[in-house]
C-alpha cells in the first residue's frame, strides 16, 4: 500500500509536508510548509496528520483573501472612522439624561429624605445617595471633559508617533477587510496616523456641536467621503460555497447528483476567480462577464496538466501562453455558465441577488448536427462484423471485432437493434424491468417509464410513453428473450446493465461502441455513435410519409403546447402507435443471420 503522500519520515520521526500553492509561495517565502508530528509510529502520526493539513489549507484560503492595502482602503478608514467618531457622539448625547430625568432623581432624594431613607448622620449614606443624582448632573459635561482630554492626547500622538489610542480600531479595519497589513510595517503606521487624524477631525466636530454649533466640516483636507469602496468580506456563515451547500440540500429542480456536483466545480471555478471571501451580493454583470472571457481562454483539462498544477484560474490563463493547451470549447463554457446561472437564480429568489447575473450571458453558437444515421450498406458491415455474429471474448472491448463463436446477446446486443426499430433511447431501454415489456389488446408494448424497481429515470415528463414492439424485433427473438429473463425471475430486462458513479445508464457502452465503429473501419472522425441508431429510426419514419410533428412522441419530444396541457389522455392511441412504429424500415437491410434462435437461447 502507498504512503500518505503528506506524511515524511526523517531519522525515524513522522513529519507533515504540504507543497505551497504557487500564488502564495512569496507571502511564505517558501515552497513548501513542514512540521514534526512528534512521533515515531506511522498510525499516530497519520492521526495527527490531517489536522495539520486541514489547518494549512484553511490558512492558504485565508492568506489568498487577504489582499495588499489600496488608496481606496485608507480613503474609506478615514472617512468610516470620522463618522464613527461622530456617531457615537450622537449615540452618546441620545442617552444622556433628560433635564426631566434629572429633576425626577432628585425629587426621589426628597422623598427618600423625607420618610427618613436618608439620614443627615449617616455622612456616607448621604454622599452614596447623592452619587446618581451629582452623575447625571454632570454626565454631558464628564463626557465631553474625556472628549477634549483624548483629543489632546491624539494630537500629541501625531507628533510623537505612539500608536497606541488608535490600534483598536486599525486592527479591526484591517481584520474586517482582510487587509495584507503587518503591524509596524510602513503602511500599518500611515494607516494609524490617517485615522488619528480622522479622529481629531471628528472629536473637534463633537466640541462644536457641544455649543450648538452642527455646521463645522473637516478642515483637514484628507478627510472627505471615499469616492472607492473597500473590498467586503462575506458575512458569516453566508459565504458563496457555503449558500451553495444550502442550495444542494434543498436541489429546487431535483437534479441528479452528478449533475449537482458539477455545478459545484462551476461555483467552484468562479470562486478561484473572485476569492472565496467574494461576498455573494457582489456577483454582478461585470464579475461574470469578466470570468466569461478567462473560460473562453481556459485550456483543456487544466487541472490535469503538471504545468498549471497549485495555479488559479488567472495564472493558469496566463502561463497558458507560454504551455499553448487548446481552449475549451463555447459548448464547456456554456456548460459552466449554466451550473453557475442555476444557482444565481436560487440567490436571487431567495433574495441575495436582485437579479440573475448570468441570464443572457451564454455564448451563442451555430448547432451543428455531429451525429448521422447509419446508411444501410454501414448497418450491413456492422450487423456482419464479430460483435453481433460472434467474437473471441464478450468481457474485453478489444476482442469484439475478433471473430470467434462467443455470441453477445445482453443489453449490448439489443439496445441497438431496439433503438433501431423504435428510436428510443439507450438507456431508457437498458432500464426497462420485465413488467415493462408485456402485451397491451393484442399488441406487444415496452412501458418507458419511472415506475417499478430500481433507480429508473427518464429525460423529461415527456419522455414516460408506450412503443409498440417493431415486428422485425420480433422475428429476431426479442419476445423469445423476454420470455427466458422472466422464467429466470429477473426483475430487470437486462440485469447487466449498470450505471456508473455518475449515475448514467450504460455509459460504458455508449464509449466503447463508437471505438469499436472505429476499429471495423465504419468511423472516422465524429459522426456515428450509438445514437446514429435513434437517428435512423426519425428518418425512417420520414421515409414512411411522417411529418416530424406527427411521430415526435414516440421517440419522447415533447414540443411544449399548450394544447399537450390539457386533457389526460396520452397523445397517439395504441393503434396508431403500432402504425407509426410499423412503418419503420429500411430498405437492403440484411438481418437474416441474425434470426437464429441458437444465439438467443444460448444468452439465456
Amino acid at each position: 500500500m502507498a504512503r500518505v503522500t503528506y506524511l515524511e519520515r526523517r531519522a525515524a520521526t513522522y513529519y507533515a509536508r504540504l507543497d505551497v500553492p504557487l500564488d502564495l509561495v512569496a507571502h511564505y517565502g517558501t515552497t513548501t510548509r513542514k512540521k514534526s508530528l512528534r512521533t515515531k509510529d506511522e498510525n499516530e502520526a497519520k492521526k495527527r496528520l490531517w489536522p495539520l493539513i486541514e489547518s494549512w489549507r484553511s490558512e492558504f484560503d485565508e492568506v489568498r483573501a487577504r489582499r495588499e492595502i489600496t488608496s481606496n482602503d485608507k480613503a474609506v478608514a478615514v472617512w468610516q472612522h470620522y463618522e464613527a467618531t461622530l456617531d457615537g457622539y450622537d449615540r452618546k448625547q441620545r442617552a444622556m439624561p433628560t433635564p426631566e430625568q434629572t429633576d425626577a432623581e432628585l425629587q426621589r432624594l426628597y422623598r427618600r429624605i423625607d420618610v427618613g431613607e436618608i439620614a443627615s448622620e449617616n455622612f456616607f449614606g448621604m454622599i452614596n445617595a447623592y452619587t446618581d443624582y451629582e452623575l447625571m448632573l454632570r454626565a454631558r459635561t464628564d463626557h465631553a471633559t474625556l472628549r477634549a482630554r483624548r483629543l489632546n492626547a491624539l494630537k500629541a500622538a501625531l507628533t510623537s508617533g505612539d500608536a497606541k489610542l488608535i490600534e483598536p480600531a486599525v486592527i479591526e479595519f484591517v481584520a474586517r477587510h482582510r487587509l495584507l497589513v503587518d503591524p509596524g510595517s510602513d503602511e500599518y503606521r500611515e494607516l494609524c496616523t490617517l485615522m488619528i487624524r480622522a479622529e481629531v477631525e471628528g472629536l473637534q466636530r463633537t466640541l462644536e456641536r457641544d455649543k450648538g454649533d452642527f455646521t463645522g466640516t473637516p478642515k483637514d483636507p484628507i478627510v472627505k467621503p471615499a469616492t472607492g469602496s473597500a473590498r467586503e468580506a462575506s458575512a458569516p456563515g453566508e459565504t458563496i460555497m457555503e449558500l451553495f451547500e444550502t442550495y444542494a440540500r434543498e436541489n429546487p429542480n431535483q437534479i441528479k447528483p452528478d449533475t449537482l456536483a458539477q455545478a459545484r466545480r462551476d461555483v467552484g471555478l468562479f470562486l478561484d476567480f473572485v476569492g472565496n471571501t467574494f461576498p455573494v451580493h457582489r456577483i454582478d454583470k461585470k464579475a461574470v462577464r469578466e470570468w466569461k472571457d478567462l473560460l473562453l481562454q481556459y485550456p483543456v483539462k487544466a487541472s490535469e496538466t503538471k504545468a498549471f498544477e497549485g495555479m488559479k484560474l488567472a495564472q493558469i490563463v496566463k502561463h497558458n501562453a507560454t504551455v499553448k493547451k487548446p481552449a475549451i470549447s463555447k459548448t464547456t463554457v456554456n456548460r459552466y455558465l449554466s451550473g453557475f446561472s442555476a444557482f444565481c437564480t436560487w440567490l436571487t429568489n431567495h433574495g441575495y441577488l436582485t437579479a440573475n447575473p448570468a441570464a443572457d450571458m451564454f455564448l451563442k453558437k451555430l448547432k451543428e448536427k455531429t451525429t448521422k444515421p447509419f446508411t444501410v450498406d454501414e448497418m450491413n458491415a456492422l450487423f456482419k462484423s464479430p460483435f453481433f455474429t460472434g467474437c473471441q471474448n464478450d468481457e474485453a472491448p478489444r476482442f469484439w471485432r475478433k471473430p470467434g463463436n462467443v455470441l453477445i446477446r445482453d443489453h449490448r446486443y439489443w439496445v441497438p437493434l431496439i433503438m433501431l426499430y423504435s428510436g428510443a433511447r439507450p438507456a431508457e431501454i437498458a432500464q426497462l424491468d420485465i413488467d415493462d415489456v408485456r402485451e397491451d389488446r393484442g399488441h406487444w408494448i415496452m412501458h418507458i417509464t419511472t415506475e417499478g424497481e430500481g433507480d429508473k429515470s427518464v429525460k423529461t415528463d415527456g419522455s414516460m410513453r408506450v412503443v409498440p414492439v417493431h415486428p422485425e424485433l420480433v422475428k429476431l427473438g426479442f419476445l423469445k428473450y423476454h420470455a427466458d429473463m422472466k422464467k429466470r425471475a429477473e426483475k430487470r430486462l437486462f440485469p447487466l446493465a449498470e450505471r456508473n458513479e455518475r449515475g448514467q445508464m450504460i455509459a460504458d457502452l455508449s464509449r466503447d461502441f463508437p471505438r469499436y465503429l472505429t476499429k471495423i473501419g465504419l468511423k472516422d472522425g465524429r459522426g456515428l455513435s450509438l445514437y446514429s441508431f435513434r437517428h435512423g429510426a426519425a428518418d425512417a419514419l420520414r421515409r414512411a410519409g411522417f411529418l416530424d410533428e406527427q411521430f415526435g412522441f414516440i421517440l419522447g419530444h415533447t414540443s411544449g403546447t399548450m394544447t399537450q396541457r390539457y386533457g389526460t389522455l396520452p397523445q397517439g392511441m395504441l393503434e396508431h402507435r403500432v402504425e407509426l412504429v410499423n412503418s419503420i424500415s429500411y430498405p437492403g437491410l440484411m438481418v437474416d443471420h441474425l434470426k437464429a434462435a441458437s444465439g438467443v437461447a444460448e444468452a439465456a
